[in-house]
């Protein structure tokens, strides 16, 4: 077994769990730029104590290299929790982060996610680096 064979994708427009990255499509050469990723951007994904999505990886895939560098690793880590019951608690984190990267290399940028009830989804999106 192999940890890909449990890695789902779909199109995020009809699946709540897909990971939406948003980055420009080229940017400039060590220019700062942000990287967003969302999980649930079109259709909400639940944010209860049972149903949520715990963490997104990100990752840059550089043309050419054989290896993947992590850009971050994003933990969310209050549902709902509470002393009183579940979803009783005072705060809810949302599955959203972004980041803020310079690129020298072309390449792929790929987000994972992970929910605690359907496991692991996955995106990606190309951008190109100018000179």
């Amino acid at each position: 077994m192999k940890l890909a064979d449990f890695i789902k994708s779909e199109d995020f427009k009809k699946e709540k769990h897909v990971p939406v990255i948003e980055a420009p499509e080229s940017v400039k050469k060590n220019e700062p730029f942000h990287i967003t990723v969302t999980v649930g951007k079109e259709i909400p994904h639940p944010n209860t104590t049972e149903h949520h999505i715990r963490w997104i990886q990100v990752f840059f895939q550089p043309d050419g290299d054989p290896y993947v560098y992590e850009i971050g690793k994003y933990e969310f880590n209050a549902h709902g929790e509470s002393v009183q019951g579940p979803n009783t608690g005072a705060v809810y984190t949302e599955p959203m982060v972004t980041s803020k990267v310079k690129l020298n290399k072309s390449g792929t940028i790929l987000a994972l996610s992970y929910c605690n009830i359907h496991g692991l989804w996955e995106s990606s999106k190309r951008i190109v680096v100018q000179e």
